[in-house]
């Protein structure tokens, strides 16, 4: 889903901006499913085997981002760059949204952990 979305943003997005629409996008396909993803989430923290295999996920899908980022012509570094700040704006963002009361949209901490990584590469905090 992630990489599908990120190939169909258009060519003309800065990465940094592909990159915000694919997660704004796959935040979709998370409304309705807090409790779920909360249980998901509580049961991965409490088995070492599967926080391993949750993060060999995120790697595998950060590099197919970043050969996404590299057919719509983003050199590297950029292109490695851009795919591991998205995946880590995704973990922030889901892991505070799990610990949420289940209120907020996913969305809404995606923009704020995208938003915070901006300030903290623009030398702001």
């Amino acid at each position: 889903m992630f990489v599908d979305t990120l190939a169909g943003t258009p060519d003309t997005a800065a990465a940094i901006d592909a990159m915000a629409s694919t997660l704004e996008t796959v935040a979709a396909l998370f409304l309705e499913r807090h409790e779920f993803a909360r249980q998901r989430q509580a049961v991965i923290m409490a088995n070492a085997e599967l926080q391993e295999r949750e993060l060999i996920k995120l790697a595998s899908l950060s590099a197919a981002l970043a050969a996404t980022l590299r057919r719509r012509g983003v050199k590297d570094p950029a292109a490695s760059v851009t795919a591991e700040a998205g995946i880590a704006v995704f973990k922030v963002g889901f892991e505070r949204w799990v610990g949420d009361s289940g209120e907020r949209a996913l969305a809404d901490f995606l923009r704020e952990s995208l938003d915070e990584l901006k300030v903290v590469a623009a030398g702001a905090s």
